[in-house]
């Protein structure tokens, strides 16, 4: 995931690498221990910013401390190269003994991870989000630990709602209606940011898509042509119809829409947790809130992202030692912090109780119970994610029905 959110790893590369990994064998990692008499972790991470390395240092510092027979050996690389990396390790029997990614299904999959709760005591188990620890799991077991999170929410403009007479909506009826005198005040103002270009189609597509009662399905079948995805692929068409957008929403893209709210010319968008830090830097004035996402009967929910932990089996002798690590980084006093720096969720309900008082993050954190997931674990997901892309702005002028067919076609012949 770079600092834009882009939280999603190829699992196709996932699942070859896990492969590769099996047929060379996994031995004890990149560290030999005897000399030092320690035990060494070896931890792999991206690079979410350029604080990112100072804030794990940070971490293993504060760690090795209270744990002076473990050393912790960091190596931070760009998202661009941490696949090819990894993938070079486990070429070599040298996969890390922890790995903070994105796709995990193809490693668990050829049992090459341990199972989360074998690496984590029972109270920090217990502490993540339900429907995150739920994301991580394969056929009922979890592999993986939550990280950090991010879920969306509406964005309301207050300025241009007082000055169309409407209040933020909690349904669609009330979206459509709010939106619509919006855009009737004129000036270049839009009363929806509907963002449905190649940037981040899917993430739009699952707002309106899920948010009517679709899905697009689980990890062992994609379900764009269901019938439960029609009722939110026409209400866009609706809003769209009404006037209630910004022109061209079949190819407006989300970042630069969304700088067009922060200038004040759109009433309402969907956004995430850093567009309150680009308010703040770029347009400090505005008088805006964030509210839960409309919905088609005004139920909540929220479209979440996250990425994860794992820890490699090269070494029955570390379980100990990660499991330790484990449970001192998901601390509430040391697991805060280091969400706060990088501008993210906590994925633990300690974390989200600790951040209950921060006025911007509440609308987030109020809503994270109730986050659903792309099918990330599903090999099909990668070129659905790619028709969503390429195909589904096509609603401004092709039936809705047309799309989800064409989008489903494109990834059943994946």
């Amino acid at each position: 995931m770079k600092k834009s959110l882009r939280l999603s790893a190829a699992v196709a590369l996932a699942a070859t690498a896990s492969l590769t990994l099996a047929s060379c064998g996994f031995g004890g990692g990149g560290s030999d221990d005897s000399a030092s008499g320690k035990t060494t972790i070896d931890l792999l991470v991206p690079s979410y910013s350029d604080a990112t390395q100072g804030l794990w240092e940070d971490v293993i510092t504060g760690f090795e401390a209270e744990n002076t027979d473990i050393d912790v050996k960091l190596e931070v690389q760009s998202w661009d190269n941490l696949e090819s990396v990894l993938a070079t390790k486990i070429q070599a029997g040298e996969a890390p003994d922890v790995y903070n990614g994105g796709a995990f299904a193809g490693f668990a999959a050829d049992g090459l991870l341990y199972p989360a709760e074998d690496v984590v005591s029972a109270d920090t188990y217990s502490d993540f989000q339900d429907s995150f620890l739920a994301n991580a799991e394969v056929d009922g077991t979890a592999y993986a630990l939550p990280l950090i999170a991010s879920a969306r929410a509406l964005f309301v403009n207050n300025t241009l709602l007082e000055q169309a007479g409407v209040e933020a909506p909690t349904t669609w009826d009330e979206l459509l209606d709010a939106a619509t005198k919006v855009s009737a005040l004129g000036g270049g103002v839009a009363g929806y940011g509907m963002p449905l270009g190649s940037e981040e189609a899917q993430a739009e597509a699952a707002v309106w898509l899920w948010g009517g009662g679709g899905t697009f399905g689980d990890a062992t079948s994609i379900t764009v042509d269901d019938p439960a995805n029609l009722p939110g692929a026409e209400q866009i068409k609706k809003m769209i119809d009404a006037g209630a957008t910004q022109a061209d929403a079949g190819s407006t893209d989300r970042s630069p829409l969304m700088d067009i709210f922060i200038q004040g010319k759109i009433g309402m968008q969907v956004g995430l947790p850093p567009t309150v830090g680009q308010i703040a830097d770029n347009n400090p004035d505005l008088d805006y809130s964030i509210v839960p996402i409309p919905t088609k009967d005004g139920s909540p929910f929220t479209l979440g992202v996250m990425d994860q932990l794992m820890a490699f089996q090269n070494d029955g002798d570390k379980q100990d030692a990660i499991t330790k690590f484990f449970d001192y980084y998901y601390t509430a006093d040391v697991y805060v912090p280091w969400v706060q720096a990088e501008g993210f969720l906590p994925v633990t309900k300690s974390g989200a109780e600790q951040l209950s008082s921060e006025e911007a993050l509440a609308p987030f954190l109020e809503v994270l119970p109730d986050a659903q997931f792309y099918p990330s674990t599903n090999p099909k997901w990668q070129a659905t994610d790619g028709a969503f892309k390429a195909l589904f702005g096509q609603l401004q002028t092709k039936p809705a029905q047309d799309v989800l067919t064409e989008i489903q076609a494109q990834a059943d012949a994946s």
